[in-house]
């Protein structure tokens, strides 16, 4: 069943793909979420139009995320974290924490563009993270887990 997403679906698309779906998720799920519209020719017509009319502002939008990005790659995040021996942390690090820090260095990123390697983070040490500021702009940020002063 083709369909034409009306926002982001995580492991399906981003808003305004044409993309295929099993005819129960589409018809069961994503349509009556409202998260999608069935992909008929004349919806098809609608979202070129669409398409055309928004590429000079997407544009400038994925200027401004390229910017924020180059910005976000000079940043060093440490994050201090309490932990209960050498190396194992009380609770974990997520990407809340590291939107928080990233709020702190002057980049605000919502915590569901960041993907933090594993899941979160149970252990000191270094560890990757992606940010997604846009479909076609992703950054890699290291981050370092640290030990919390006592």
């Amino acid at each position: 069943m083709e369909i034409i997403l009306k926002q982001d679906v995580e492991a399906v698309g981003f808003k305004d793909d044409i993309v295929t779906v099993k005819n129960g998720y589409g018809r069961n799920f994503l349509i009556p979420q409202g998260f999608a519209v069935l992909a008929t020719t004349s919806a098809k017509k609608v979202l070129a139009e669409t398409l055309k009319q928004r590429a000079f502002k997407e544009e400038k939008i994925i200027k401004d995320a390229t910017k924020i990005a180059n910005a976000i790659k000079e940043l060093e995040i440490k994050i201090a974290a309490k932990t209960a021996d050498s190396s194992k942390l009380f609770g974990s690090i997520s990407n809340a924490n590291v939107s928080e820090e990233l709020a702190k260095a002057g980049q605000e990123v919502d915590k569901k563009f960041i993907k933090v390697e594993g899941g979160v983070i149970k252990r000191l040490g270094k560890y990757n993270t992606t940010i997604r500021l846009h479909r076609e702009v992703i950054v890699e940020l290291p981050i370092e887990i640290i030990a919390e002063a006592k």
